[in-house]
């Protein structure tokens, strides 16, 4: 299945499963209220060029000199609504599901916070709701929560210090308090470094899509996950190869293809450095009728973004809301508009325009600041 539509009422639940399928690929990762009847033998397209907002308004990155990386902090209802302001189809963010089964925003596996001068860490999945909610400011006055450092990449653990503060959520305050015009694409977060059984994915999907069920109404949803086997229910995402995992499925798009005809997904999110890197991987990502979106920095750059859009990449997903939201308007969405009024019905085709291998090889050749970015 590439994709199925139906209203949320409709979503069927996870005990539903026989217990000798090991596919989740039954259930539905995209709702809409715009009566899309798409069946198993269907298959997904997106129907414009998707602007989507990295963990809402853009993720934070501590140490970065760049005071954008640390505006309003990510994966809050703040920056899901700050994002909501420009001109964008979905915001991205991460669900995991605490220990007494409430589906939260969150996208590291660990928390870490100080008392006393100790630093210690928390696993979030490991915490319930009351826990989690205890870090970083406290919606209720006067009331003082807990300190909120975070680890990087290097391994530096620093203050979560952002210029706009905004407490913690859970996927169902987001479905009530976020605009209803913006789709959401929920990323299912699992840790790559555990092996997980899969009545426990089944058990954490179906916590998830009780609410989304309860929630969603006609707002559109995709889902996505690292996680190969949860992917059988959602977009699966790969870093394209730029990085190496013990699971052979995650090393590149090759493989990504093959997890998704194999698994009937609806399509793949890339690193944008594995597609630049492997421009032919595009057409037969197309040719096998699945949607390609990507992520990284790269998207953060309105040429590299509209380069994308040329190349017949279907969306991006960016930290910079607010720019690349612009620019692809002035770049893709007017100059196709002011060609439909005019009556120029080959518009829409001069805008996908389609390139050979040796060609976008050529192009991505005149941008290679970009590509090692």
């Amino acid at each position: 299945m590439a994709l199925k539509a139906v209203n949320v009422t409709d979503v069927p639940n996870l005990d539903q499963v026989p217990e000798n399928n090991a596919s989740l690929s039954l259930y539905s990762s995209l709702f809409s209220s715009e009566g899309l009847e798409l069946n198993s033998e269907a298959t997904f397209k997106v129907p414009k060029f998707l602007v989507i907002g990295h963990r809402g308004h853009g993720m934070n990155i501590l140490q970065s000199t760049d005071s954008r990386m640390k505006a309003i902090k990510e994966n809050t209802i703040l920056s899901f609504n700050s994002a909501a302001k420009f001109p964008i189809d979905f915001i991205e963010f991460d669900v995991q599901v605490t220990k007494d089964d409430c589906p939260v925003i969150f996208h590291d596996d660990f928390i870490f916070s100080e008392e006393n001068g100790t630093v210690f860490e928390k696993r979030v999945t490991e915490l319930s709701l009351e826990e989690f909610l205890c870090f970083g400011p406290q919606r209720e006055a006067g009331k003082q929560g807990k300190s909120l450092l975070r680890k990087t990449k290097d391994g530096k653990i620093l203050n979560w210090n952002v210029e706009t503060d905004d407490s913690f959520c859970t996927l169902a305050e987001t479905f009530q308090k976020v605009d209803p015009s913006l789709g959401f694409n929920i990323e299912l977060k699992f840790d790559d470094h555990i092996v997980y059984q899969q009545d426990h994915l089944i058990h954490v999907l179906q916590v998830i899509l009780q609410v989304v069920s309860e929630y969603a109404k006609d707002r559109p949803i995709i889902f996505s996950s690292f996680h190969p086997d949860a992917a059988q229910l959602v977009f699966f995402l790969t870093n394209g190869g730029t990085q190496v995992y013990y699971d052979v499925r995650r090393n590149s798009l090759e493989e990504a293809i093959k997890v998704c005809m194999e698994g009937g997904l609806q399509g793949i999110v890339s690193e944008v450095k594995g597609v630049f890197g492997n421009p032919g991987a595009v057409p037969r990502i197309k040719e096998s009728k699945l949607s390609l979106l990507t992520y990284g920095k790269l998207n953060n750059v309105p040429e590299a973004v509209c380069m994308q859009h040329l190349m017949g990449i279907d969306g991006v997903i960016v930290d910079f809301v607010q720019e690349i939201s612009h620019a692809v308007d002035d770049m893709i969405v007017k100059p196709l508009n002011e060609g439909l009024r005019e009556g120029d019905e080959e518009t829409e085709t001069k805008s996908k325009l389609q390139f050979s291998q040796q060609e976008l090889s050529f192009l991505l050749k005149l941008i290679p600041e970009l590509i090692h970015h």
